[in-house]
């Protein structure tokens, strides 16, 4: 007689059950838990609070438009950084060499990294949108708008986390991940407009720089979800494209995926 051979679970099933495991250790750290959605937050309610004049005849207020481009930075300091420096923190603990013992599959585990930071992600949105209704009196979307949100959000947050595990693959100590991938996240913040806007108070070759990378695209989409089409004119081309938004982070979503699948490793001797 043969033994009978047991089917092992598919990767989306073991990666979705990683995603639970991570979710539990991440709430069990209260202190990054209070830091990774308070911090947001607070820059924020700073921002809105400093600068909180209108522009022009439109009647939309300056901290209205930090409270939608601020949804991109929300979304980006999750995942870009959460991401990175999980693995990053994985790798060198031992965690990444142990798992890689189990059957689990490097698809399974970055499903399960992908499930924090959709979940951290959402979460985080859904804080900067409250601050920004309750606080600065952001108008909420309608239904289409919503639906923009959406695609917006998933294409965003898929980007910046596969461009996170891409970039954790320089860390070669965990406690120097935050440095490393603060800094590109920083400096996208201020060439992108989202926290010097109009964006077109910066030099042109600034923006044009700013366009090669996600967050520009990502903090225009969420500012033409949240404030009203008059003004879509103090964007760099003068119009919300849309198109163009889906386009570049989708080919950020194809760029990261190909990153992560030429400098995944399961430990530093993978080198």
């Amino acid at each position: 007689m043969t033994a009978a051979t047991v089917a092992l679970p598919s990767n989306l099933t073991i990666g979705l059950s990683r995603g639970r495991v991570e979710l539990l250790q991440f709430m069990r750290d209260r202190t990054a838990v209070i830091f990774t959605f308070a911090f947001p937050a607070m820059l924020l309610l700073l921002f809105g609070t400093i600068f909180g004049d209108s522009y022009d005849q439109t009647g939309v207020s300056a901290s209205q438009v930090y409270a939608a481009s601020m949804i991109a930075y929300g979304i980006l300091s999750t995942s870009f950084v959460t991401m990175g420096s999980g693995l990053a923190m994985d790798r060198e603990d031992g965690t990444l060499k142990r798992l890689h013992g189990t059957p689990i599959t490097a698809t399974a585990y970055l499903i399960g990294k992908l499930v924090l930071v959709l979940v951290l992600s959402v979460a985080e949105s859904a804080t900067l949108i409250l601050v920004g209704a309750l606080v600065f009196d952001m108008p909420l979307p309608d239904a289409a708008h919503w639906l923009t949100f959406a695609w917006l959000f998933v294409l965003s947050t898929t980007a910046c986390a596969l461009c996170g595990v891409a970039v954790s693959a320089i860390v070669k100590h965990a406690r120097s991940a935050g440095a490393i991938l603060n800094v590109p996240l920083v400096a996208l913040q201020f060439i992108s407009g989202v926290f010097i806007h109009p964006i077109t108070q910066l030099p042109s070759w600034l923006i044009t720089v700013a366009s090669f990378f996600p967050v520009k695209w990502m903090s225009q989409g969420f500012r033409h979800v949240f404030l009203p089409d008059s003004m879509k004119v103090y964007e760099a081309a003068g119009q919300w494209e849309l198109g163009r938004t889906a386009l570049v982070l989708g080919v950020w979503c194809v760029v990261g995926l190909v990153l992560c699948l030429m400098t995944f490793r399961w430990s530093e001797r993978d080198r």
